[in-house]
């Protein structure tokens, strides 16, 4: 396959610029975030003066450690607009991705910031080896979800060709890439799999599609899935992060012609490792959990923002800019099924909804080929027990768990006391069965 290696006359300047540089327009733009946090947004202000601190006290990058951190609770407490720092009126776009009690987690954007997202997404792409007049077909979800949306502003503002499938109507993925010979793909890993199924399923080698370039994102993968996706396709496999709460996909992304892990755009989102423990900002290389903090967004500044995905930060190699490595786990209890974020919490709240259902449940989490499969196991109340059609119930809580979490589960409903207890009367609430990386 053919890397695409671009010339430093391609690059954004900063790109290239010199570690000072760099720091220099990071400490001005955190200077600016912060000063904007504190003046437009109540939780900040109440936030910094609890921790005695003002925006003032920034006077260099490692003053940033003297600030509050923010978590999902502070967007949940939030919730809707309660952190936004422009008006509402100045808000012109709105996502939103799963919160751990049913709510979305909300995040806004004001044109500025939309004009930011597309430019750093475009240059992700570029980064990963695509350039204007490519054909990029974009198979991650559209809607309130960051990733569809995201990608497409951005490969069109790299002057793409943009094919806005979405996820899901497999046989026609292929049909179309068959069709319309796109370029690069941008799609989770675990559905590039099945998308390659597909066309072994109808008798074709996706070794043969115009594929080039795969940009996977939206949920961890290993170098194994690399390997594998980059043989059976015949493409180069990058890898872009991102997260809703500090932007959407874009955040970092590899470049292909090292990947080594995704560049983190240093510009606008500076980065720290703590130990998730302690809080304690820990030098580069060193493994903890990754915080970011927002550089230059207008509508929904975050602050130190705990995104609980356990990483290091690398020096920089094919960017000046440094590097995230492969995020080995979570600090937290969330489960990523087929790229939605999904907490324990969440099916105990549905569960706890159904009167005839005990409260007590499992989460059975296994690898079904190349996806992640759920089953969750409940029980009935004694009192339910001849009277409760567990067959409704069955597919009542199936619907409820698909529309307002969105990942597809078979629901199990035993009789009372099936669920596994401790001697301590506290269930396992999760099994996960999935090879581990």
């Amino acid at each position: 396959m053919t890397v695409k290696i671009p010339a430093p006359g391609e690059l954004d300047a900063i790109e290239k610029a010199s570690r000072d540089e760099l720091q220099a327009l990071q400490l001005q733009r955190l200077q600016w975030t912060l000063q904007h946090a504190y003046d437009n947004v109540p939780h900040y202000k109440a936030a910094f003066d609890a921790k005695g601190v003002h925006p003032s006290d920034m006077k260099q990058l490692s003053d940033l450690a003297k600030f509050p951190f923010m978590t999902k609770k502070d967007l949940r407490d939030n919730y809707p607009f309660g952190l936004f720092a422009v008006p509402r009126e100045q808000v012109s776009r709105i996502h939103a991705s799963s919160g751990t009690t049913g709510k979305p987690t909300v995040v806004g954007y004001t044109a500025r910031d939309i004009d930011t997202w597309a430019n750093l997404v475009a240059r992700s792409i570029r980064a990963a080896g695509g350039r204007p007049g490519d054909i990029v077909h974009i198979a991650y979800g559209y809607g309130l979800f960051t990733g569809g949306l995201g990608a497409h502003y951005g490969a069109e503002r790299l002057g793409c060709t943009v094919i806005p499938m979405s996820g899901g109507q497999t046989e026609k993925q292929v049909q179309l890439i068959q069709d319309f010979k796109p370029d690069i793909i941008m799609v989770t890993p675990s559905y590039m799999q099945v998308i390659i199924e597909e066309f072994a399923r109808q008798g074709l080698d996706a070794r043969d599609s115009s594929l080039k370039v795969g940009i996977f994102g939206a949920e961890p993968w290993t170098e194994a899935m690399r390997r594998e996706i980059e043989h059976k396709a015949a493409i180069d496999a990058v890898d872009i992060y991102g997260l809703s709460e500090v932007m959407g996909p874009g955040v970092a992304c590899e470049c292909i012609e090292s990947k080594d892990g995704p560049v983190i755009w240093e510009d606008h989102f500076y980065p720290e490792i703590i130990d998730p423990e302690t809080g304690e900002v820990l030098p580069d290389g060193s493994e903890g959990e990754l915080v970011f903090t927002s550089l230059s967004k207008e509508a929904l500044p975050v602050i130190r923002y705990r995104t609980r995905d356990l990483t290091r930060l690398l020096q920089p190699t094919s960017r000046s800019m440094r590097r995230m490595g492969k995020i080995v786990g979570r600090s937290d209890d969330m489960l990523i099924i087929r790229g939605v974020n999904m907490f324990p919490t969440q099916i105990e709240e549905l569960v706890l909804q159904e009167p005839a259902l005990s409260g007590q449940y499992q989460i059975v989490v296994s690898r079904d080929g190349h996806l992640d499969a759920v089953e969750v196991r409940c029980e009935l109340q004694p009192s339910a027990v001849g009277s409760a059609n567990v067959g409704e119930l069955t597919r009542t809580l199936q619907h409820r768990i698909k529309t307002l979490i969105g990942v597809s589960t078979k629901v199990v409903i035993g009789a009372p006391e099936t669920i596994e207890r401790t001697l301590v009367g506290k269930a396992r609430r999760v099994i996960d069965q999935r090879p581990k990386p």
